[in-house]
């Protein structure tokens, strides 16, 4: 009797569990509710980008450069190593990619969102941060010289300073040297990308597999290059190379740890949405909270609970002895 009640009362469900079960929250079923919850983090995104146009639009600080001072920024006026237009590819558009796969694999559509979220955070907070100690200190780049006279022909005022004769777009350009813009968004969106696959691999789960390592490496060895390219194009000083990975690396690190635990932490592997709804659905099991299951006792046995938890805005049945196990929770995470 028991037993063909409870089957009855997972029949009746089985349509709505189907659809979403833990693990498996899609983009359909619950994207809209997600960003309606997050609508004011994606406000607050379009006025950085607001404040990011501004501040690439207004004049650095004019930082006084008199002759002695050219000495040391004589440097060749060169192309970029890696233009402009391709930061944002690899920074911003790349670790997306990645999300988008990791997202097909486990149908979490909190992890999704979370992530770019979180990645588009790291690079605009960057980005302004950055734009605004560039305009603040007006450095001089090491090409300045050229930037400043191109036909090589120098003249100052009356206090020594340079009087500029070249294009206003380039000198403008050359008192932005500290920090490195290029060095900071890769540094940010990379930075980023390495600590998600780092969770998401469990790179630090004390197994000794160190090949992880090399994954969680690679993307910050990609951005170390691009700092290295700065330096060897005569862009920046070395200095600005230094404080701009710097920057993108920290800024990248508390916006990763808003959404998601360390990823040394056993349970780095999920954003904390994930694990607050485990534990929402252990305690209700544990109170004994009214369900929304048929709560039935077999001959001789104990009072069995069979309701629908609320997992992350997914129906699932539990028991309320039941616990899920860090083995069990891999499992329904999609990691195994």
């Amino acid at each position: 009797m028991a037993w063909s009640f409870l089957k009855f009362g997972a029949a009746a469900s089985q349509g709505r569990t189907s659809e979403i079960q833990l693990g498996a929250r899609t983009i359909k079923s619950h994207g809209a509710k997600v960003l309606r919850k997050h609508k004011h983090d994606w406000l607050i995104l379009v006025l950085l980008v607001v404040l990011e146009i501004i501040l690439n639009i207004i004049h650095p600080f004019y930082r006084f450069v008199g002759k002695d001072m050219l000495t040391d920024l004589k440097y060749p006026l060169k192309d970029n190593t890696v233009p402009v237009w391709a930061v944002p590819i690899y920074a911003v558009l790349l670790p997306i990619v990645v999300f988008l796969l990791v997202y097909i694999r486990r149908r979490e559509v909190y992890d999704l969102h979370h992530s770019i979220l979180g990645l588009l955070f790291a690079v605009l907070i960057t980005g302004v941060i950055t734009d605004a100690i560039k305009d603040g200190v007006g450095r001089p780049r090491p090409d300045f010289f050229w930037r400043c006279f191109p036909d090589g022909k120098d003249f100052y005022d009356k206090w020594g300073d340079v009087i500029c004769h070249g294009k206003d777009s380039v000198i403008r350009e050359g008192h932005k040297s500290f920090p490195s813009g290029h060095t900071a968004w890769s540094f940010a969106g990379l930075g980023f990308l390495s600590l998600y696959l780092a969770g998401k691999i469990k790179a630090f789960d004390r197994k000794g597999h160190v090949a992880k390592l090399c994954i969680v490496f690679l993307p910050l060895l990609a951005a170390a290059l691009v700092g290295v390219s700065r330096v060897d194009d005569y862009w920046h000083h070395w200095q600005d190379v230094f404080a701009g990975g710097l920057l993108g690396l920290s800024v990248a690190t508390f916006c990763y740890l808003q959404f998601f635990p360390p990823p040394y932490d056993t349970k780095g592997y999920g954003p904390y949405k994930y694990f607050r709804a485990l534990e929402k659905l252990r305690l209700k099991g544990q109170t004994g909270q009214p369900s929304n299951g048929p709560s039935v006792q077999a001959a001789g046995g104990p009072v069995v609970n069979q309701q629908m938890g609320l997992v992350g805005d997914a129906f699932m049945p539990v028991s309320m002895e039941h616990k899920l196990s860090s083995s069990q929770e891999d499992i329904e995470y999609g990691l195994k």
